[in-house]
């Protein structure tokens, strides 16, 4: 489904005509049911008048769910036992001349399924809302600087689009020129809004709170993170949890249950009210729904918090992680270059920032672009007779003569006399103007600033065995798990060596989590009970072979996915003891004759409670709220 239809209506025409009519109908026989009733009171000995209005009533409502469960038996499924069941309580209704029990059951079990239907739907409001970002206006830059006003589905990777301050960002893109503050909590679930700068990725659907911004557009539609969240969510949605597909699986053999167990209670009491009861009171909608309402709720609270769960099912899996295999790059680190610090005379450095970003801005090398964000486009110095100087940097010409940037070989061809080269595990580019050198500029991969926070955090939460995976260096690797506190390592792994090492870990015991963003790590992700990919930078295959994606990227989501996790686990737990007790209890009661004269009747009552109140353990989960403060 594309992000376009996610803002569609959550229930299609048909479904709301179905839904109307069967509500219409059910309300006309709750009317003729009354009068019924009514008639009886004020006329007793024209009990004729009385049956023919009560027999209209339930012929009203036998309609759908006759329907219905011919529907079902074509079409097996959980929900269709209870259609079937529910159906033949009402031939059985009919045939004992209790036409009253007839009408009122399928009301009572008619106005039960649209409020099913209702939660549901309001548990796929995350959904919809997100569905909704997707569509939004956006300021189009023209190629003779002129702006228009475009629908943002219009938008091609390339163009150029202006964000105002209260605008929402039309489309993924990359910030040209400006500074602004963007709120990204409909997409990353952060409440601390995100700095966008010159060269900052961001988000479609992030409000600009300040500021003005030019964009680049990158993606648009489904390949846009926003159209991304969505389809996974939807897939999450339909999945089924493993307690679902085992239930499908006896379904067959429970029907056949009931209906021996409605047989006997008629031989054995005589009592027409006590088998109805049995049919009805053995409706495992409680049962058949415990399992998806605790899932689609953590799912919607999981995207809430910027995580997106690909299946239900790991909401499960994740509860019970023992260890922690994890990339460098783009992970525990941001996977590009910074400028992590500058070494030279300090009167030089106020001109070292432009001139440095104004020729790293005239190459491609990974070194150069990650200088060229050191300032904005407008602060950029003039430059003329550019020539770069392949694997050693670039040297042009400026108002105050020649400049070059690069590495130390470049100045010994230009005969320049450096600073002495630093010691720096990492890339290193000198700068000069006018044959004078300035500084030495160290660059390195930043280490995000919750990783460490995160990793202490997964430790306490039982993930103890921690491994660092990289195909970067042994020394990199070193430096980086020590700042960590990982004390386990792998360095310069390949592909195979990281899936290698994630099977070995399955193998001695334990339930890995496998945490990456790149090409590199899809077959480990794919390997690990559960995997997770950082979804703001990582590739579309590690993205695909995960089965959960952290929208922000923050480390401590993790905490957060096995604490939401397990709070799952026990709210399904406590829906599952509520379903399958309340129903044997129904059904024991039913069957010994203990509801009474109207026992089909407070059945269908008391089983409608019982769904409510699944429904509502669920829906307590939608509280689990866990605000990341900023470092």
């Amino acid at each position: 489904m594309t992000a376009q239809a996610a803002a569609s209506p959550m229930l299609s025409s048909a479904e709301q005509r179905s839904a109307a009519r069967q509500l219409t109908l059910a309300m006309l026989a709750l009317g003729l049911l009354a009068l019924g009733l009514a008639w009886r009171g004020w006329s007793p000995e024209q009990s004729g008048v009385s049956q023919l209005l009560l027999g209209a009533a339930s012929l009203l409502v036998a309609v759908p769910v006759m329907r219905s469960a011919w529907y079902s038996l074509r079409y097996p499924s959980l929900h269709g036992i209870t259609d079937q069941l529910i159906a033949l309580a009402m031939l059985g209704a009919w045939a004992t001349g209790d036409l009253l029990t007839a009408a009122l059951l399928p009301i009572i079990m008619i106005f039960g399924h649209v409020l099913e239907e209702r939660s549901v739907i309001g548990s796929q409001e995350a959904i919809y809302a997100l569905g909704q970002l997707t569509r939004s206006q956006g300021r189009k830059v023209q190629a003779d600087g002129s702006i228009i006003e475009v629908d943002n589905g219009t938008l091609r990777p390339g163009d150029v689009v202006e964000v105002r301050a209260g605008d929402r960002v039309p489309a993924d893109g990359r910030v040209l020129s400006g500074q602004a503050s963007l709120d990204t909590a409909p997409i990353t679930g952060e409440s601390v809004p995100l700095e966008a700068g010159v060269g900052v990725e961001v988000f479609g659907g992030a409000i600009n709170l300040d500021g003005v911004l030019r964009l680049e557009v990158t993606r648009i539609g489904d390949e846009s993170t926003l159209g991304k969240v969505i389809a996974l969510m939807q897939n999450a949605e339909r999945s089924k949890p493993p307690i679902t597909r085992l239930l499908e699986r006896y379904a067959g053999s429970y029907l056949v249950l009931v209906l021996l167990l409605a047989a006997v209670t008629w031989f054995v009491t005589n009592d027409a009210q006590a088998m109805l009861a049995v049919l009805v009171a053995a409706c495992p909608c409680a049962l058949v729904l415990s399992a998806p309402a605790t899932a689609i709720a953590g799912i919607a609270v999981a995207a809430r918090h910027g995580i997106l769960i690909r299946s239900s099912a790991f909401l499960e899996e994740l509860a019970d992680l023992t260890s922690l295999v994890i990339d460098k790059t783009g992970t525990l680190t941001y996977g590009a270059l910074r400028l992590q610090s500058v070494e030279g005379s300090q009167d030089d450095l106020a001109i070292v920032l432009p001139l440095a970003a104004s020729l790293g801005s005239a190459s491609s090398h990974p070194v150069s672009r990650a200088l060229a964000g050191l300032v904005e486009q407008h602060q950029y110095l003039p430059l003329t007779d550019i020539h770069e100087r392949q694997g050693l940097g670039v040297v042009a010409m400026t108002g105050e003569g020649e400049a070059a940037l690069g590495r130390p070989e470049l100045f010994a061809r230009l005969g320049i006399q450096t600073l002495a080269v630093p010691n720096h595990d990492g890339p290193i580019a000198g700068l000069a103007l006018d044959g004078q050198f300035l500084a030495w500029l160290l660059l390195a991969d930043s280490v995000k600033p919750e990783a460490r926070l995160a990793m202490t955090e997964l430790r306490t939460l039982g993930l103890g065995r921690q491994l660092l995976l990289t195909g970067d260096r042994q020394s990199v690797a070193n430096a980086l798990a020590q700042e960590v506190g990982i004390h386990e390592l792998q360095a310069q792994a390949l592909p195979e060596d990281k899936l290698q090492r994630v099977m070995a870990e399955i193998d001695h015991g334990f339930r890995p989590m496998v945490v990456g963003d790149g090409i590199n790590d899809s077959l480990a992700l794919k390997a690990g009970v559960v995997g997770v990919a950082m979804g703001a930078g990582g590739a579309d295959i590690a993205l695909a072979s995960a089965d959960i994606v952290l929208i922000g990227s923050d480390l401590r989501r993790l905490g957060t996915c096995v604490r939401l996790s397990r709070q799952c686990r026990r709210t399904l737990q406590v829906n599952v003891i509520i379903g399958l007790g309340w129903t044997l209890a129904i059904v024991a009661f039913a069957a010994f004759g203990w509801l009474g004269a109207a026992g089909a009747m407070i059945a269908a009552l008391l089983h409608n409670l019982s769904t409510l109140l699944v429904l509502g353990n669920a829906g307590r989960l939608l509280r689990f709220q866990e605000p990341l403060p900023k470092i």
